[in-house]
């Protein structure tokens, strides 16, 4: 008996992203509605009910996590199994969304049996023992794995145009096997029949008048049945034809995007190398001390740590900064505040609103550049700028000193540059520009103790 269509919702911020899940889910014949922001996905299920949800992490306004933990806080939806899916990692970050009622966390650099599986955790594939074996098992092929790792039959990988062929022949075989035994079926019925009516030699011509022949209709049915299979031979060699010619024509244009995104890739890792040059060359990743920490009420620069483009203000590498610092402060026995402020760079960006912005290429022109700006920063409200474990750190530390070590948190926008961008000229490239928005893209730590 035919069981119903699972369905799946997928909600991400990028166009490409969201087609690329779709379309392996509807390979296991899974519906597939998707949402671009978190709220459009909860709007959306006011009305519908998914089997599992792909949520994002990284979205403009509402969060993956606070998605997550607002679908759980409903009892109408708290059921509805989620998966994240996200190019967030570490062991924090699937704690955290674990903690929050999701399931685990699907990579978007994600391999076709990595779906399989989780397909199966969801429960959006029916049971391996439950399932019975087709009398016809179809060639399946795996495109999404040709385009992220093209092989060339000299290079020993796998040549899908021969397999394709190869799988075409075999039903082409298959076919000609059945019409041949078909035919030769209706042959010995027309042997038979023609034996039967013939008379035979010396018989007794006072012997009954051998029996009348069959009729010649069914002659005519079997001459009618071969050529009715003849015809669907013919059309099915066709169309194993117009498919393998459909599917080189598919492959040829994988081949080429694949193309595109290497040189993409080229350039983005050219554009991170540049990046890290210039923290190298800023050299901001510390301050002198002014005075040993907790002396006279002063206020003392700890730390300045980077942060990179795409990423949150306060997290990684900056929650662990805090957490080291805290605890040398607890442990000296300190009274004040931490005050923890951020500040954006403008960074000349590529890419557009919809699949979002990368750091240009280092030498592009400054006047090519699509956008001079944040997006990130300028779509996040305050609470948006710390994760979950950065936010618990700050609680927890206000808890357990009872009030002696408080952290405050501010944001200051792009507003206060400490380096200084490069004019605009004809021949600025991304590239330099981009240091100093690296420099500038920073969290700076400063403890201001109460002890007199």
């Amino acid at each position: 008996m035919a069981t119903a269509r699972k369905s799946a919702l997928v909600v991400d911020d990028s166009k490409s992203a969201r087609v690329i899940l779709s379309r392996m889910l509807e390979k296991y014949d899974i519906e597939v509605d998707m949402a671009e922001s978190a709220e459009q996905a909860i709007e959306y299920l006011k009305t519908n009910r998914p089997d599992a949800i792909f949520m994002d992490q990284l979205m403009p306004g509402m969060d993956g996590l606070q998605a997550v933990q607002a679908i759980k806080g409903n009892p109408q939806t708290a059921m509805i199994p989620i998966m994240m899916y996200t190019s967030q990692e570490g062991e924090l970050f699937v704690g955290q969304a674990r903690a929050l009622g999701a399931m685990g966390v699907l990579p978007k650099q994600v391999r076709p049996v990595d779906v399989s599986k989780v397909l199966y955790e969801l429960h959006l594939l029916p049971d391996r023992r439950d399932m019975t074996e087709p009398a016809l098992q179809p060639v399946e092929l795996d495109l999404s794995t040709a385009v992220e790792r093209p092989r060339s039959p000299a290079s020993g990988g796998i040549d899908w145009g021969r397999r394709i062929e190869a799988a075409v022949k075999d039903q082409t075989l298959d076919i000609r096997r059945f019409i041949v035994a078909s035919l030769d079926s209706f042959s010995t019925r027309i042997i038979s029949d023609v034996r039967d009516a013939m008379p035979i030699s010396g018989a007794d011509p006072i012997a009954p008048l051998p029996k009348a022949p069959k009729p010649v209709w069914t002659w005519v049915a079997a001459v009618l049945a071969a050529f009715a299979l003849a015809v669907a031979f013919a059309a099915s060699w066709l169309a194993s034809r117009n498919e393998l010619a459909r599917a080189r024509a598919e492959i040829a244009g994988l081949q080429s995007a694949n193309g595109e995104l290497q040189r993409a890739r080229v350039d983005l890792a050219a554009a991170v190398k540049d990046l890290t040059t210039a923290l190298a060359t800023a050299n901001i990743s510390t301050l002198p001390a002014a005075a040993p920490i907790g002396s006279g009420g002063s206020a003392v620069a700890a730390r300045v740590e980077p942060v990179p483009y795409g990423e949150i203000a306060f997290d990684r590498s900056r929650l662990e900064v805090l957490r080291d610092l805290l605890t040398k402060l607890e442990a000296q026995g300190f009274h004040g505040v931490v005050k923890i402020s951020s500040s954006a760079g403008l960074f000349c960006l590529s890419g557009n609103a919809t699949d979002g912005y990368l750091p240009a290429a280092p030498t592009l022109p400054i006047n090519r550049c699509d956008m001079i700006g944040n997006p990130l920063d300028e779509a996040l409200s305050g609470q948006q700028r710390q994760s979950l474990a950065f936010a618990n750190l700050v609680a927890g530390m206000r808890q357990r000193t009872a009030g002696a070590i408080t952290v405050a948190l501010e944001s200051s926008g792009t507003t206060r540059a400490s380096t200084p961008y490069p004019t605009r000229t004809e021949n600025l490239t991304a590239g330099e520009w981009n240091r100093a928005a690296t420099a500038n893209n920073r969290v700076e730590f400063i403890t201001e103790s109460s002890t007199p």
